[in-house]
């Protein structure tokens, strides 16, 4: 058993080649093998996001606060809140963030693979992340 004290493990600022604007993560847990579970609590400022990408077991996001949006390629944007969980299947490529007006923190969950649980791609551009929702 391991116990991980609140506060011992650092805030981290997500890395701007994965990631446009301020997004702020706390680490929560990466399994040791066999298990594979990895998770993390993601806060996004007004206008924040991921990069295009993908996650070889698929991921589930449960909204914990504020206002947000996500979209599968080719899809329409979809807005979502505290409270809502989205399951994303394995290989879609998708991105997710918050409103241009809200901030919104999620907890990303999802497996790995060999040690990877995502495939980082391009950034989401402007125009792709302002299009309207629905």
């Amino acid at each position: 058993m391991e116990i991980h004290l609140s506060g011992s493990r650092p805030t981290r600022r997500a890395p701007a080649d994965s990631f446009t604007g301020t997004v702020l993560q706390d680490p929560i847990i990466t399994a040791a093998a066999p298990a594979r579970l990895v998770c993390n609590r993601v806060s996004f400022e007004p206008g924040a996001r991921t990069a295009w990408h993908t996650h070889p077991l698929g991921q589930t996001l449960y909204v914990i606060s504020g206002v947000g949006r996500i979209q599968a390629k080719g899809g329409p944007i979809h807005e979502i809140k505290a409270g809502d969980v989205v399951w994303i299947p394995p290989g879609e490529k998708h991105w997710h963030g918050g409103s241009p007006t809200n901030a919104m923190t999620h907890l990303a969950m999802q497996e790995a693979i060999d040690g990877s649980a995502v495939t980082w791609m391009e950034h989401v551009t402007d125009a792709e992340y302002s299009a309207k929702v629905g």
